[in-house]
């Protein structure tokens, strides 16, 4: 009875320590941090997917998933490291780390610019020409403004050929809605998503990248530091995004329902697919379509720098190389 007794509990033992390695390797080591753009919209559902499939469990990371109050404030706080990685604009960090700021990019998920002017598809404007002489709601000063001159003469359009009216981003879309403006400029999965949830139409847009006025957008973002100081993490950070922004690909009405899943105040889902699908046609360009998500073409980075400095207001002499923005080493290989 004792030797049965025995080989029992080494039996047990056994396989306690059979488990063990197991249990430490699906056990969450590492916590983290990801400060989005922006208050939750479309393209944010991909990084709730990863986190309810275990994609970053899987690699050793807890994941808190932040919302953001704006691109540069979100570059504040991963350069404070009060946040360890963000997702954001990426040629707003450019512009900070052009000036000092610790800052690179990991990986770039936005290839092919969201920026876009739009309005009601009821009003028949589907082509830049369809633009002269309508009413463009815009924001001074911001990314889209910026690049709203070089989109005109591209187009053969005269400034004085549309009528422009500011505000803030509710007064644009105020604009729309009670007929002050025809059109207004917006991110296509962002403005547009929010126009139709609150009329219930269908909208147009026009997107500039159609028109060769083409900028990186939203991708990762971390401290330089970390880079050096914990390389393991960002890969295995990076490799669980890579996973994500794939399962969201294939899959857009789950990434919609995770994010629900994690904050049913996040939006009206059927519009969320809308606005996911439409954010996963922005993630490869012609040159990256074969590649998986984030691994952006240094061309592609090189060509944002070069309008940043034409019409985004960046110094040339700070203007450097691709490289010195972004970093390709730290995504998966296969």
């Amino acid at each position: 009875m004792k030797m049965i007794r025995s080989l029992i509990a080494g039996s047990a033992a056994a396989l306690v320590l059979a488990m063990a390695p197991a249990q430490a390797q699906n056990k969450p080591q590492d916590k983290v941090t990801l400060m989005l753009n922006w208050y939750l919209y479309s393209e944010h559902a991909p990084f709730f997917l990863g986190k309810e499939r275990g994609f970053f469990a899987d690699e050793g990371i807890d994941l808190d998933i932040q919302e953001g109050r704006g691109s540069a404030v979100t570059a504040q706080a991963v350069a404070a490291k009060s946040a360890t990685f963000g997702y954001i604009d990426v040629t707003t960090m450019i512009k900070a780390a052009a000036k000092g700021a610790p800052l690179k990019s990991t990986g770039v998920l936005f290839q092919v610019s969201p920026m876009s002017v739009m309005g009601f598809s009821e009003k028949n404007i589907k082509t830049p020409k369809d633009i002269i002489g309508k009413t463009v709601a815009t924001t001074p000063g911001d990314s889209m403004s910026q690049m709203w001159p070089l989109f005109l003469k591209v187009n053969n359009i005269q400034p004085d050929q549309v009528k422009i009216v500011s505000g803030d981003g509710q007064t644009k879309l105020n604009a729309v809605t009670n007929g002050q403006a025809d059109l207004l400029l917006g991110y296509v999965m962002d403005q547009a998503i929010k126009l139709q949830d609150a009329t219930g139409k269908p909208v147009t847009p026009i997107r500039f990248a159609d028109s060769g006025v083409n900028q990186i957008s939203s991708g990762i973002i971390t401290n330089k530091n970390l880079l050096t100081e914990n390389p393991d993490l960002v890969k295995r950070f990076m490799r669980a995004a890579t996973r994500s922004a794939e399962a969201a690909e294939k899959d857009p009405a789950a990434a919609v329902d995770a994010m629900l899943k994690a904050n049913p105040k996040a939006g009206v889902r059927d519009t969320l697919i809308v606005g996911m699908k439409q954010s996963t046609a922005l993630y490869h360009t012609k040159d990256t379509a074969n590649q998986r998500p984030f691994r952006v073409a240094m061309k592609n980075v090189n060509d944002s720098l070069d309008l940043l400095v034409q019409y985004g207001g960046m110094d040339p002499a700070t203007r450097g190389k691709a490289e010195d923005y972004v970093t390709l080493d730290f995504l998966p290989t296969n």
